[in-house]
């Protein structure tokens, strides 16, 4: 059973302006620098740096909070020098244990 195709619909395939319009949108589609292929590359790569950049900023308002919570008592100051670089004062010494 052949599939029969409208007389009106293959003038319009075979119309010179069509396929030209239609060899337009196809350059247009595929060309080489703003192809719509890189296109979504280019979309998506926007994307990720969008999500990178609400990622930085929630850690950068983490680390202020922690360094207005630091600096802002000298207890925990201390307590983090201590802790973090093994600090010690001069009439104290300071063991570090290793587990293996």
């Amino acid at each position: 059973m052949k599939l029969k195709l409208a007389p009106k619909y293959l003038n319009i395939v075979k119309n010179k302006y069509f396929l030209a319009g239609l060899a337009f949108v196809l350059l247009l589609l595929l060309n080489e620098r703003n192809s719509i292929f890189d296109q979504i590359e280019y979309s998506r790569n926007l994307k990720e740096a969008k999500q990178m950049h609400q990622y930085y900023i929630t850690e950068i308002a983490k680390v202020k909070k922690e360094k207005e919570e630091l600096f802002g008592n000298p207890k925990k100051l201390e307590k983090f020098a201590r802790e973090k670089y093994l600090m010690k004062a001069d009439n104290e010494d300071v063991f570090v244990m290793i587990e293996e």
